[in-house]
């Protein structure tokens, strides 16, 4: 087991069975936010926080698209069973404690898309001499240096003013969802070799 993706190969590229389930997982939390978002995001913006969680519509979407071009693909035999696995953890898990079931429906995809930018550090699981030129690299380079930004969106919502009354109840839902989105991410790090660093991946 090693902290970091590999043995690269000779020109410094990742392996590419360990690029497609990266990519898989990342594409699977990133698609389901993004459609999830599409869903609930009204027609008409009646409050400032909606259009940051449009902002984050269209990045979810580049991050999809990004890792469909820059991956080296594989075959995975074990694909079907975590994309099911994943698919069922990113349905929607309206908050309890809020009895508006847009809000709270879209409360759960903001503690979700903050798990997913908080949680998951995809540059972290690169080495040193992993290679600028191989896509899939620089790709999961891009993907975190957004993941900080985009994670702005989330908390500009959970903390704003709208859900003060809601306080108990969006914290345990963030607090839910960075714990099952971390155990994900542990289980697709440790089925490619990897152990995460103890202060989180």
């Amino acid at each position: 087991m090693s902290q970091f993706l590999g043995p690269l190969d000779s020109s410094g590229r990742v392996p590419p069975l360990q690029q497609t389930r990266v990519a898989s997982f990342l594409i699977s939390i990133h698609g389901a936010l993004a459609r999830q978002l599409a869903v609930a995001l009204p027609g008409q913006f009646t409050a400032g926080w909606q259009t940051e969680l449009n902002a984050q519509l269209h990045r979810e979407m580049e991050v999809v698209s990004l890792l469909m071009r820059a991956t080296s693909w594989a075959p995975d035999p074990a694909a079907p069973y975590h994309a099911l696995t994943w698919e069922t953890a990113w349905l929607s898990q309206p908050v309890s404690g809020i009895a508006d079931q847009r809000l709270a429906t879209t409360v759960d995809i903001a503690a979700l898309g903050h798990a997913a930018h908080g949680v998951i550090r995809p540059a972290a699981i690169l080495p040193v001499e992993a290679s600028s030129d191989d896509p899939f690299v620089t790709a999961l380079r891009r993907i975190e240096f957004e993941s900080s930004r985009l994670i702005q969106a989330q908390i500009h919502f959970l903390k704003s003013d709208h859900l003060k009354p809601f306080r108990d109840s969006v914290s345990a839902a963030v607090g839910d969802r960075h714990r099952q989105v971390r155990k994900l991410w542990e289980d697709v790090l440790a089925g490619i070799g990897i152990t995460p660093r103890a202060n989180g991946s």
